[in-house]
This record gives structure tokens, C-alpha cells and sequence, in this order.
């Protein structure tokens, strides 16, 4: 987790020099202060000396589902509208007993129930996230009522316009059109939407459909055991190329999942096969994708699988177009290797500044006699960068989980640069929240020496950091924080401090 406690420690040594400072006005910490500070940073401009302080994280609960009308236990991700609200789903809750709502919510956190739903012909128990489609309205699945195969209700697919006015577009049936809609739709570029059936179909293993806007669905494709079973978990992405590609949980000849690519008409191709390498037993490179994929700046996929890996707590992998995987990190947990990276990650999205964002569903994973893995643990928020390197952002309570517990699903990241999610359980009701968390910028200290003083200036834009200051930096080294309250100049905190000694070591607090 980055540390929001004590920022990056900054570093100069300044000696005491026989040159002074030529005071024209009262001395300082007396009136005008402005215009004698303003003097000496202009005199001083050209000796600056800037250290960037790690960056860290606000982590915020927005909302705590009650597990009545407003729903309960949302297990997909956020989609953010045209029209600034964040639009999701809850698996349960609302006002017709457990089957299902859609809320939208404001980046304040005030949430509004759309729709509940009612578990008849409309659909019941969501479990993927929301699609805005060219017309304003957004699009989704519901999952089977019944798993008995011949049972009524074997999910839907349904519009519902941003004021609550739900239509069901179509109803599958489990035969070849499949059944059990699991992930999130897609638009394509030719107007249809885009989605998988977690069973169903020819081979009974899930397919792949599309759908019109006025509910005309067809089934573009059956997958065999030997491709792979419940694709896309959580839905298809198309890429730059006009393919739509994805993942299937498990299947193909490993048994461990697969990536696929797929045309618009229905022409598949298996990309790659976790399992490929292995080691005692272990699938190193992954096993059991759950989350769908994110096509990059770069032109590569980006995606996790929820197990296998050098610590068989999951991987996130990059795949170029014809299927060169490389996995990028292998989860850990805190409770196998003591790393606190997460166990079983979601899907990742990636953030403006190029890096990817995601969470994990879990901590850790234990051995427990005759139980074999047991998982344990909250979940954390992380960030990767494209060559691999991991950085865990957040953990969840591990208490009382008031602030969320175990998300499901990626994040969003919203036009404030800060990044939405949902977690599944926890928060004040233990149905499950939604949350904000906030990349603090890194600010920038930049040390000023002049003469017997040394000013220290960071900007005023950035979160609230207290300037704190030491003659070393052994262990033992006494931290003390500025007595003299910064002047802002210029959008910059500008503080003024005597060199007491050879050397003084600075750093900012937050």
C-alpha cells in the first residue's frame, strides 16, 4: 500500500555561507511577508533544487447498500453516463424481494434505484455491470431464475433508459441460443451489442451472441469443451482491429481457460491456452480467467487470470493480437509469501497516466489439513504498469469491513482522475458498497537556498502535507514539524527557515 502516513523523505545539505540576506523591510514573520518572499524567490529562481514525494491514496465510501430497495451485493463494476452519474447493478435486493436492482449514483454519493426487478418475465438476479449504448440508454443480462434446465427463466437481455423504463429485449432459452448471459454487453462498431451465454448452445458449454437494438439476437457461435467453457465471464472487448476478443473460465486442452478472438460473423480463433507452462503440477502462467480484457495504448490486451501463477493466487498477463502471452505479475497474498499482494484479481482498466488499475477479490490464501487452499482477506486496490511493476494502493477492513469488503469487479476511473469500484459484501448494512479512491498527486518540495535561510516552497493544489525537518536521518533521527505556518505565492506554500546547523534533512507529511 502506498504510504499515506510519511510522504517520501527529500534531502540537501546546506551550509552555513557568509552570504546574507540584504533586508530592505520589517523583518520576517512580520507584515508585508508577501513582498519580501516574493523578492527572494524571484533573486533565488535560478538555484532551485525539486524532489518529488511518493504520491499516495485517498480511499472514500460513497454508498453501503441496505439489502432492501436499494439492492444488495453489487458484483459488477460502475459505468460512468453521458450525463456524469455512474450506472450499476446489485445481484440482490429491492423492492420485490431478492431479485435484483439497477441504481445510478453521483460522484457524491447520493444513489438513486432505477429499477427493482421482479423475477418474472423481466429478468432476475444481474450480476453484469451496464453498457450505454449510441441512443442514451443503457443495456445489461440477467441471470438464470433456474439452473434446473427446464425450468422457467434462463436470463434475459434488457434496455432501460436513464429515468428507470425498462424493456427486455430478449429471453433465452437454452437451447443453441445458449443461456445464463454472464458479462457485460459490448457495442460493436457496426451498432450491435456483443455477449456471452455461460452455458447452452450447441455443445451445452456457452456461446457467443449478438443482439440488435430491438432485441433480434443471433448466435454467432457454440464453444466445445476442448475451446473452452463459460467464456467471456465478464464480457467481450472488441479491439482495433474489429475482433472481439475474450476468455473462457476453464476448457481448452490444458483445462486451465483460454483467450480467444472471434469476427463479427462468427469466426473463432483460440489464441492462447493457460497451462502452457508448468511446474510441479502448477500452471505458471495462469489458470481460470474470470475477468474479461482491456486493449491498451500500446495495441496489447491486458487481463488476470483468478489462480495459477508462481504463487497459485492468479496472474495478470499482456497477449499481443496473435496470441504471444507474457505474464506480468503473479499474485501472491499476504498469508502464502507475507508480500500483500491480493489474491484471485478482477479485471483491469487502464488509468490516464498509462499504468492499470484493478482490485482482487481476496488477501491471501492458507493451507488448512484436509481442506487444501483456503482464501481469506478483504481485498486490496493495485496498480501494474505494462512492464509489470506492482504497487498495492488499498486494503480492505479487515475488521469490520465497514468500508467495503471482497470486490468483484474492476474500477472505473472518472474525468476527476479519481477511480470508482463496487465491493460485493461489507460496509455499514454488509451488503456490499460503493467507493472512490484517489491517486494523491506527488508533490513536488522544492529547497531554496539563500544565505543563512533556506526557502521551501510545494504547490498548493496538492493534498494537505505538513513540512517537517532534522539534522539526520539515522534510525533514531528526531522528525519536527515546522513551527512557521507556509504563505501562499503564486499557487505554491512558501515557508522560510533559518539553517540551524552543517545540515538539514526535510520532508513532507501527509
Amino acid at each position: 500500500m502506498r504510504k499515506n502516513e510519511i510522504m517520501k523523505t527529500q534531502l540537501t545539505l546546506l551550509h552555513n555561507g557568509s552570504s546574507t540576506c540584504v533586508r530592505t523591510g520589517p523583518e520576517l514573520g512580520r507584515q508585508p511577508v508577501l513582498a519580501l518572499l516574493t523578492r527572494i524567490l524571484c533573486a533565488a529562481g535560478f538555484v532551485l533544487s525539486a524532489f518529488c514525494a511518493q504520491a499516495g491514496v485517498v480511499f472514500t465510501s460513497l454508498y453501503s447498500f441496505t439489502g432492501t430497495n436499494d439492492g444488495a451485493w453489487p458484483v459488477a463494476g460502475l459505468v460512468r453516463g453521458s450525463d456524469g452519474y455512474f450506472y450499476g447493478t446489485t445481484q440482490y435486493g429491492g423492492t420485490n424481494g431478492w431479485y435484483g436492482t439497477v441504481f445510478k449514483i453521483s460522484t457524491n454519493g447520493a444513489l438513486t434505484t432505477l429499477y427493482s426487478f421482479t423475477g418474472g418475465n423481466d429478468g432476475a438476479n444481474p450480476q453484469a455491470g451496464l453498457v450505454q449504448g449510441g441512443g442514451g440508454n443503457f443495456y445489461g443480462t440477467t441471470t438464470p431464475s433456474s439452473w434446473g434446465y427446464g425450468g422457467p427463466g434462463f436470463g434475459t437481455v434488457f434496455k432501460i433508459s436513464t429515468n428507470g423504463m425498462l424493456t427486455t429485449l430478449y429471453s433465452f432459452t437454452y437451447g443453441n441460443d445458449g443461456a445464463g448471459p454472464c458479462g457485460t454487453l459490448v457495442q460493436g462498431s457496426d451498432g450491435y451489442f456483443y455477449g456471452t451465454t455461460q452455458g447452452g448452445g450447441t455443445n451445452g458449454v456457452g456461446t457467443v451472441f449478438r443482439i440488435s437494438t430491438n432485441g433480434v439476437c443471433t448466435s454467432l457461435y457454440s464453444f466445445n469443451w476442448n475451446e473452452g467453457y463459460n467464456p467471456g465471464p465478464y464480457g467481450l472487448v472488441q479491439g482495433n482491429d474489429g475482433y472481439l476478443y475474450g476468455t473462457t473460465e476453464g476448457g481448452g486442452t490444458n483445462d486451465y481457460g483460454t483467450v480467444f478472438k472471434i469476427s463479427t460473423n462468427g469466426v473463432l480463433t483460440t489464441l492462447y491456452e493457460f497451462g502452457t507452462v508448468t511446474e510441479y503440477g502448477e500452471s505458471l502462467d495462469g489458470a481460470y480467467p474470470l475477468a474479461g480484457l482491456v486493449q491498451g495504448s500500446d495495441g496489447y490486451f491486458y487481463g488476470t487470470t483468478s489462480g495459477g501463477g508462481m504463487f497459485i493466487g492468479g496472474t495478470a498477463f499482456k497477449i499481443s493480437t496473435n496470441g504471444t502471452l507474457t505474464t506480468l505479475y503473479a499474485f501472491s497474498g499476504g498469508g502464502l509469501a507475507g508480500i500483500g499482494s491480493g489474491i484471485c484479481p478482477n479485471g483491469l482498466v487502464q488509468g490516464s497516466d498509462g499504468n492499470f488499475y484493478g482490485t482482487t477479490e481476496y488477501d491471501g490464501l492458507r493451507w488448512v489439513f484436509d481442506w487444501g487452499y483456503e482464501t481469506f482477506g478483504y481485498g486490496t486496490v493495485f496498480e501494474i504498469s505494462t512492464n509489470g511493476a506492482f504497487t498495492s494502493l488499498y486494503s480492505f477492513d479487515t475488521g469490520t469491513g465497514t468500508n467495503g469488503a471482497n470486490p468483484y469487479a474492476g474500477l472505473v476511473q472518472a474525468s476527476d482522475g479519481s477511480f470508482y469500484g463496487t465491493t460485493e459484501y461489507g460496509g455499514t448494512y454488509g451488503n456490499g458498497t460503493i467507493f472512490r479512491l484517489t491517486i494523491m498527486p506527488e508533490p513536488q518540495l522544492t529547497i531554496i537556498p539563500f544565505g543563512p535561510y533556506v526557502l521551501l516552497t510545494w504547490p498548493t493544489n496538492t493534498f494537505v502535507f505538513t513540512l517537517q525537518s532534522s539534522t539526520s536521518l539515522d534510525s533514531s533521527a528526531n522528525w519536527n514539524t515546522n513551527s512557521l505556518a507556509p504563505v501562499v505565492i503564486g499557487g505554491q506554500n512558501v515557508v522560510v527557515n533559518p539553517v540551524t546547523g552543517p545540515q538539514m534533512f526535510f520532508r513532507l507529511s501527509q
